[in-house]
């Protein structure tokens, strides 16, 4: 006996099932074939004009992000050099002297007011620390959620009791009263108040603080489709073979739950990134002179009354980015099932 995912079908001669089924294709024998799971998943994310849309979008995101440094060697500038600084004529009164925030050939996206450094780099590093750390969070969240709450639901018990009274623990605390309390207690005790933290080191705290309060609603819907699972007649011929819990977990309850974890995973990430920026808003996340989305929108804070340019660049990439992940999450979903309806 197999699982649901391991499940797969030749057909020959079905009346009803046509070489235009969403189930089957053609092999090149003539034969229809079974699609598996994944390739009708795929195939159905492909027709949703809006998922593959805003799947390029974030997609581009991350390419920007992670081609920053070579970006900024072909257009000349950093985000740390202040550029208005150090040219006459660039800043008037702090404030950028060309119109629409110092917008030119030589400053796509303007200068900053006051240090007079490129927007453009600013954005782009902003956006590859936020989105680098967005991912490690992200990663380290789902790996917990699926050992903890797999474990929970397979085994029960005192395993199930003891992590489930863990994860009510944990979801009360207040998430963003904790982040901002907690990213400063976690820095003082690593680092003296006199000394320069790392930004290793800083970004370690980030991760940990984030991760600490990021994996429990995903544990908790895992441990809730495995406790449906383990009581399925694939499981139990499982163990019948001789099948180590390892295994089992491994091979056969993994991969039926594969459909809650992307999904969840596609929410997960923009909140993360949301929360980081939230925390450098604040002052406690990323600091000068780093580059992060977050404290862009703090400085602009300060100078939107006059130079209302400056904030709009990370104003509408963050808008972008969060809108077109979730759309592409509630694709993904809809892809999985196509039958709830969006």
């Amino acid at each position: 006996m197999t699982s649901p995912s391991q499940t797969a079908v030749t057909k020959t001669d079905t009346p009803g099932l046509g070489p235009d089924s969403a189930t089957s294709k053609k092999g090149k024998n003539g034969t229809l074939t079974g699609r598996s799971p994944g390739q009708l998943m795929w195939a159905r994310f492909k027709r949703d004009r809006t998922g593959v849309i805003s799947a390029f979008i974030v997609l581009a995101f991350f390419a920007l992000g992670a081609f920053a440094p070579l970006i900024s060697k072909f257009y000349g500038k950093d985000p740390w050099t202040r550029y208005g600084q150090t040219t006459p004529g660039l800043l008037v009164n702090q404030y950028p002297a060309g119109p629409n925030g110092g917008i030119s050939s030589d400053f796509w996206f303007g200068l900053e007011p006051g240090l007079g450094r490129d927007v453009f780099m600013q954005l782009l590093y902003g956006i590859r620390n936020t989105l680098g750390l967005a991912v490690g969070v992200t990663i380290i969240s789902v790996l917990t959620a699926i050992v903890l709450g797999v474990a929970a639901g397979y085994f029960g018990g005192r395993t199930d009791y003891f992590i489930g009274r863990l994860i009510d623990l944990l979801m009360a605390f207040p998430n963003q009263l904790f982040y901002i309390a907690f990213v400063p207690v976690v820095t003082a005790i690593f680092v003296a108040p006199e000394d320069e933290i790392p930004f290793w080191l800083r970004c370690t705290i980030l991760i940990t603080v984030l991760w600490f309060l990021g994996w429990m609603s995903l544990a908790r819907l895992l441990r809730g489709q495995v406790l449906s699972l383990r009581e399925r007649e694939f499981i139990e011929a499982a163990k019948i073979s001789g099948a180590s819990p390892w295994r089992i977990i491994r091979r056969e309850l993994v991969p039926n739950v594969m459909t809650p974890i992307l999904v969840q995973t596609t929410y997960m990430l923009p909140n993360f990134v949301t929360s980081i920026a939230g925390l450098s808003f604040l002052g406690v996340g990323l600091v000068e002179p780093t580059p992060d989305w977050g404290r862009m929108f703090a400085n602009a804070a300060d100078y939107y009354h006059n130079d209302i340019t400056y904030l709009f660049f990370p104003g509408v990439a963050m808008v972008l980015f969060i809108v077109a992940f979730n759309l592409l999450g509630d694709s993904v979903r809809d892809a999985f099932d196509p039958k709830r309806a969006r």
